[in-house]
C-alpha cells in the first residue's frame, strides 16, 4: 500500500472520496452476515491502489476503499 492510500484508514468515507476527487475510486462496502444495521460514520477500513486497464487500451490507478461502519446493532 502506498503511503497516500495508508493516511486514508481510519478516516470517514465522505473525507476520502474528497481528498481522491478525480481519480477513479473502487468503493466496496463490509458487513456482516445476517440482519445488522450500520452506526456510526462509515470508516475506510482499507485503502490499495492498482492498476486497471482503462477503456482506451492504457493502464490507469484505481484506489480501492473497503469500508465499514463503526459499529453493527442487530435488527430483528
Amino acid at each position: 500500500m502506498s503511503a497516500a492510500a495508508a493516511d486514508l484508514v481510519l478516516l470517514p468515507e465522505t473525507q476520502a472520496r474528497r481528498i481522491l476527487a478525480g481519480r477513479c475510486v473502487r468503493f466496496s462496502v463490509l458487513a456482516p452476515v445476517g440482519a445488522w444495521v450500520g452506526r456510526g460514520s462509515l470508516r475506510v477500513l482499507r485503502a490499495a491502489t492498482s492498476l486497471q486497464r482503462s477503456p482506451d487500451g492504457g493502464e490507469e490507478e484505481v484506489v480501492g476503499l473497503l469500508c465499514g461502519y463503526e459499529s453493527y446493532e442487530r435488527y430483528d
